[in-house]
């Protein structure tokens, strides 16, 4: 008998790239979206809302099934969802998973989340990893730190960037380390962790730290950019990102995410899980990169205004 499995959000990110991995190994797929509009026409997958409102809905939409794959979360807050929506709903979603009978829950979460941390996101992810460890129902738990490949946002974005400014500044020198691991690496994980029946918590990353200076130069060769890399002071770098996201009508950083990141945050000393360089992927994929400006607020909270946004530095 073909195993069902659940994955939130498997029209989105992380969740797509693990339903593609699912539906390779032969597994039947339902996920609980937001997004249904999103659905391809030839899709395997079969969709549920994902409606925190009903605990009965939730744990209908997931009877019979074996794993739940959560990618479910929020970048930063806008309006009424916050980071603490998110966690309370994350704690609903488990629940009724354990009503359910769902014998694994596989949980995509971040590196070094820390439940005294400043940051309400690194905190709210840490809050989700203690609800998960009282839901009751086995988890394996993976955390990546900055994901690539695919259609991820941050590298294209920054590619975009230096397509078109002629100077792209760094906070500090940008020795601060990251450990990129490339989408496909991630879902190639988590389906493996599913297969183990023990606790598991395990650092999402690939086989390179790079500092962001480096990242960023990485990036810059790949696009051909001529872009000047400006070392600026760290308290500089949320008032020009503020200014970014009103040109662009976008949150493209966060005071919160930039002052994680420089903390190290996004760094990992942990043994490699995923296979693929940064280095070699990006050079590789580097003419399709910043071709196209990525709208995380048209990804998750509007339609319609994206080309608008692409249009006011290009």
């Amino acid at each position: 008998m073909t195993q069902l499995d659940i994955v939130t959000g498997a029209f989105s990110y992380s969740g797509a790239a693990i339903a593609s991995e699912l539906l390779r190994r032969g597994h039947q797929v339902r996920t609980l979206t937001g997004h249904p509009g999103r659905m391809p026409a030839s899709s395997q997958i079969e969709p549920r809302p994902l409606d925190f409102s009903s605990a009965e809905e939730l744990t209908r939409s997931m009877s019979g099934a074996h794993t739940l794959y959560n990618t479910y979360w929020v970048r930063f807050g806008r309006g009424p969802v916050t980071h603490e929506l998110a966690v309370a709903n994350s704690k609903a979603l488990f629940a009724a998973a354990a009503r359910a009978g769902v014998q694994r829950i596989v949980h995509v979460s971040i590196t070094n989340p820390s439940l005294t941390a400043t940051d309400s996101y690194f905190r709210g992810k840490a809050q989700v990893e203690q609800a998960l460890a009282e839901c009751g129902v086995p988890v394996a738990i993976a955390r990546p730190a900055v994901l690539f490949g695919g259609d991820g946002v941050l590298v294209n974005n920054i590619a975009w960037l230096l397509r078109r400014l002629p100077v792209f500044a760094i906070g500090g020198r940008g020795e601060y380390r990251l450990r990129p691991v490339h989408i496909d690496d991630l879902a190639t994980l988590c389906a493996d962790l599913s297969m183990r029946a023990d606790t598991v918590v395990v650092d999402a990353v690939g086989p390179q730290s790079l500092t962001f200076w480096q990242l960023v130069e990485e990036i810059r060769a790949a696009v051909s950019s001529r872009s000047l890399l400006v070392p600026v002071p760290g308290f500089v770098i949320p008032a020009l990102a503020r200014i970014l996201n009103l040109a662009l009508r976008d949150i493209l950083l966060t005071a919160d995410e930039y002052k994680s990141m420089a903390a190290g945050r996004a760094d990992s000393a942990r043994p490699a899980t995923g296979k693929i360089t940064f280095t070699e992927w990006v050079s590789e994929h580097g003419d399709q990169l910043g071709r196209q400006y990525a709208s995380e607020l048209d990804r998750h909270f509007r339609s319609g205004l994206g080309q608008q946004a692409r249009q006011v530095l290009a």
